[in-house]
């Protein structure tokens, strides 16, 4: 906003200085301010987002570092199994921590273009708040849900899952059917699966077949089709999303079961 109030003014000074000078005409005067204000406004647009983008690159970097040092690990541990699989999952849930909080102090430096770039408060707050989202720390999430931007279907997929999670069963649909409007051809099968799953956890089996129809016209996916086909035979408690993997736990409704083989002989089983 404070750009825009910049520009807007340097465009009035080169009105004003054209007109009274004499220079060109109040007509012509008019045009070049505007034209002033248009070109310094797409000059420093871009100079800040330039700088932005460096900023959001900076904390991508951090979590996908921690991703790269979690993976190995995972790695390590499917070629010789730790002794515990609870502490070893303690010792990941620990490291992911203290990733996703330095990633939180990095975004501080974001915090100086709030005042420069119009939205950068809000775009502050969806990336916060998805890191918030995976340390669990759902107080800072529900203070930061009235100021987020949910324009993509994870962002949608996340705010549904708190939703659930608080039991706004009566704004749910509503939220549902506003994001699934927006969605082109092929996106959107977290979504999709996500409200299904809710449905059926409130015993409403026909209104998560209805959404899993609506599923199959949109889009190819094998876990929502092997879902619609459990509701369609009364199969409820086949019912799973697990074959979204790691988009579907990522959002903590349920837990991965994860099975452990100890090694036989000279062959080494897969701790996940």
């Amino acid at each position: 906003m404070l750009t825009v109030m910049l520009n807007a003014g340097f465009g009035v000074l080169m009105l004003l200085a054209l007109g009274m000078s004499g220079g060109a005409r109040w007509g012509w005067a008019v045009f070049w301010g505007v034209a002033a204000f248009a070109v310094a406004q797409v000059a420093t647009g871009f100079l800040i987002q330039r700088r932005i983008k460096a900023a959001m690159d900076g904390v991508q970097k951090i979590l996908m570092d921690g991703q790269k040092r979690l993976q190995a690990k995972v790695n390590q541990w499917q070629m010789r199994p730790p002794g515990s699989l609870k502490q070893a999952q303690i010792e990941m849930e620990r490291e992911q921590r203290v990733v996703v909080e330095r990633a939180l102090e990095a975004s501080q430096e974001l915090e100086r273009f709030n005042r420069w770039a119009p939205l950068m408060g809000r775009q502050l707050a969806t990336l916060r708040l998805q890191l918030y989202w995976m340390l669990k720390d759902f107080k800072k999430v529900d203070e930061l849900m009235p100021k987020v931007l949910v324009m993509d279907p994870m962002m949608a997929a996340i705010k549904l899952a708190r939703m659930h999670m608080l039991e706004q069963k009566e704004s749910m649909a509503a939220f549902f059917k506003k994001q699934t409007r927006r969605l082109r051809y092929g996106q959107g099968a977290l979504l999709y699966a996500l409200y299904a799953w809710i449905l059926v956890q409130n015993q409403d089996v026909d209104g998560a077949h209805k959404v899993l129809i609506e599923a199959g016209e949109k889009m190819e996916n094998e876990t929502l089709k092997r879902n619609r086909e459990h509701l369609a035979n009364n199969r409820i408690g086949q019912f799973s999303n697990a074959g979204l993997g790691d988009e579907w736990y990522a959002l903590h409704l349920e837990q991965p079961k994860i099975k452990m083989q100890r090694q036989r002989g000279n062959a080494y089983g897969r701790p996940f």
